[in-house]
């Protein structure tokens, strides 16, 4: 008799959370175990500036199929990542939440993520979600460049707003409305990387009509700068 041949959508969520690859006591492989499955850290990562409904995830992540988003929704929450809840009326949705351990989590995806980009195949091209442009800044920060510099810096992407805080500690970043912030920038994830990351010139993104700087223009000018990339391997 020929085996079916079961595809990833298939599969059952709880025997996806329950399996274990490496049979190895290493910290590390464990990790991997936890998060190691394809999707799984990157949702961690969209969790990270609190609660999201399960099509904002999908949003944010838009190569997910909706099966997969549940499967691997289903695993973390199992492993205790992660917890759904309901909101309160009048939204009465369910949301998705990072747990206390969950959120411990965030030097991790830094560390993994500044590491990784030091690669001459880190492509910034790509898609980049919200969460991905906010844990960037907070991974990037150079505080040298920083210096004496407090200031907040709102961020506008649609109908999702952040504010970043410079100030003694480094940067924090909050999921909030941005309207008070001393300078904002309205436009979406992938065009304010290019700005940071890119080197592209504000004036140029703003005359192309992606990206709406409001607020105190030498700011503006000066936070772009504040996030050197890594040298590349071979490039020092």
């Amino acid at each position: 008799m020929k085996l079916k041949k079961l595809t990833e959508s298939e599969i059952d969520p709880a025997e996806l959370a329950s399996k274990r690859w490496y049979n190895d006591a290493c910290g590390a492989a464990f990790a991997l175990e936890l998060v190691g499955e394809r999707w799984s850290i990157l949702i961690v990562r969209e969790l990270m500036f609190g609660p999201r409904r399960f099509g904002e995830l999908k949003a944010g992540l838009p190569g997910i199929s909706a099966n997969i988003l549940t499967q691997r929704l289903t695993s973390l929450e199992q492993e205790r990542i992660l917890f759904r809840r309901k909101l309160p009326p009048p939204a009465s949705a369910q949301v998705y939440e990072l747990t206390e351990w969950g959120y411990l989590a965030e030097p991790i995806l830094s560390e993994l993520g500044r590491w990784a980009t030091r690669s001459p195949e880190h492509n910034p091209t790509l898609p980049f979600s919200a969460a991905s442009a906010m844990l960037s800044f907070r991974t990037m920060l150079s505080r040298e460049r920083q210096g004496d510099l407090t200031a907040t810096i709102g961020f506008r992407f649609d109908d999702d707003g952040f504010v970043a805080t410079l100030d003694a500690r480094g940067i924090t970043i909050v999921r909030a409305d941005p309207k008070a912030a001393d300078v904002v920038f309205d436009t979406t994830p992938p065009m304010l990387a290019g700005a940071v990351y890119g080197g592209v010139p504000l004036a140029v993104l703003e005359g192309e009509g992606v990206m709406r700087v409001t607020g105190d223009r030498d700011l503006a000018e000066k936070f772009v700068t504040l996030f050197p990339l890594p040298p590349k391997l071979g490039v020092e």
